[in-house]
């Protein structure tokens, strides 16, 4: 095989590596938020198969081996296709390491080490799938499993725009400020997913079911910010449904809808500042995506309390944290690609 297919091999498998993982990142969030998380007990089977029990024969020893746990057969299946899906992406991100590390030999300019290190998240996932079984959906592990799930899918988007050159401006308008703000910018994003994550794990979603208000405040008097961000509760707790008090899930929500201030504030600063103070269209095009999908997810933000937290919506609101989270790294990027003098 030439060096060019070999590269343009590594291209594809890229590219199909990043639709799978925003793929396994929303079943991820779909299993999660359907309340299928423990639909298989084990790990990496289900009730020690490699599929879902549905003879009557293999129910009945499941329910005998997990009495704790009957058999959900909707649950179970949901749980597993997530499995599935996640480990068909290891295996892809397994081949592009051997690839990379082939290909270096002969192109001295193709990146190992971020291959490398995306094989060992995959890895990582996988334990803290297994984790996330076996510790009943510790809100710690659950949301460093959300987390991790996203930062796959950066680190494959950031390996194929540098692979690609894509989004490179032939100029940048105060490279070094702009440089720092989509950083803050970037910054400001993550940690945004990574409350919502916290709101997710900790089933404290639905404790604000109005908008803009919070339980008909501007600022409810019954939160609990103490209890709401203790990250560890020691081991044997099931945390199905949530642990936490009505007081406390409140605080996590409204402190979610704060970030979301913050985030919309911040990004759409940059946005405009991409769209308005930059002559290369290709920043202007990135301004525009990273707008768009900053004014999608506040849109769907909306339309979940709105409509109340419909599972669809809901889910569709962790994909579009997924888009954002793509959209500023490619702002990111792109002003990296010039070089600053």
């Amino acid at each position: 095989m030439y060096a060019g297919d070999t590269k343009n091999w590594f291209h594809r498998l890229g590219k199909l590596a990043l639709v799978l993982t925003l793929v396994v990142v929303v079943l991820g969030a779909f299993v999660r938020l359907s309340d299928a998380g423990l639909g298989c007990p084990d790990w990496p089977g289900c009730y020690g198969l490699i599929d879902v029990p549905e003879t009557q024969e293999e129910i009945s020893q499941a329910n005998e081996a997990y009495p704790e746990r009957p058999v959900e057969t909707g649950k179970a299946w949901k749980e597993m296709i997530h499995r599935y899906a996640a480990t068909t992406l290891g295996f892809i991100i397994l081949v592009m390491c051997l690839m990379a590390w082939l290909r270096k030999r002969k192109e001295p300019e193709q990146p190992v080490w971020l291959p490398t290190f995306l094989l060992f998240m995959v890895i990582f996932q996988g334990m803290l799938g297994m984790w996330t079984v076996t510790l009943l959906l510790k809100p710690l592990v659950v949301s460093a499993h959300l987390m991790g799930g996203m930062t796959v899918l950066g680190l494959i988007w950031w390996l194929l725009m540098r692979q690609g050159n894509y989004f490179a401006p032939s100029s940048i308008s105060n490279a070094w400020r702009l440089r720092r703000f989509t950083s803050i910018a970037l910054l400001v994003v993550i940690v945004q997913i990574a409350l919502g994550a916290w709101t997710s794990t900790n089933y404290a979603a639905t404790s604000c079911a109005d908008f803009p208000t919070c339980q008909g405040q501007w600022w409810p008097a019954n939160m609990d910010f103490k209890e709401a961000f203790v990250l560890w509760r020691g081991l044997g707790v099931n945390y199905e449904f949530g642990v936490l008090e009505t007081a406390a899930r409140t605080a996590i929500h409204y402190t979610h809808r704060l970030g979301a201030i913050v985030t919309t504030l911040v990004v759409l600063v940059l946005a405009f500042r991409l769209i308005a103070g930059e002559r290369d269209q290709r920043l202007k095009s990135v301004g525009g995506a990273l707008l768009f999908a900053l004014t999608l997810q506040l849109a769907i933000g909306i339309f979940m309390i709105e409509l109340q937290f419909p599972l669809l919506v809901a889910t569709a609101h962790n994909g579009g944290a997924a888009v954002l989270l793509l959209a500023t790294l490619a702002a990111h990027h792109s002003v990296r690609t010039v070089p600053v003098l």
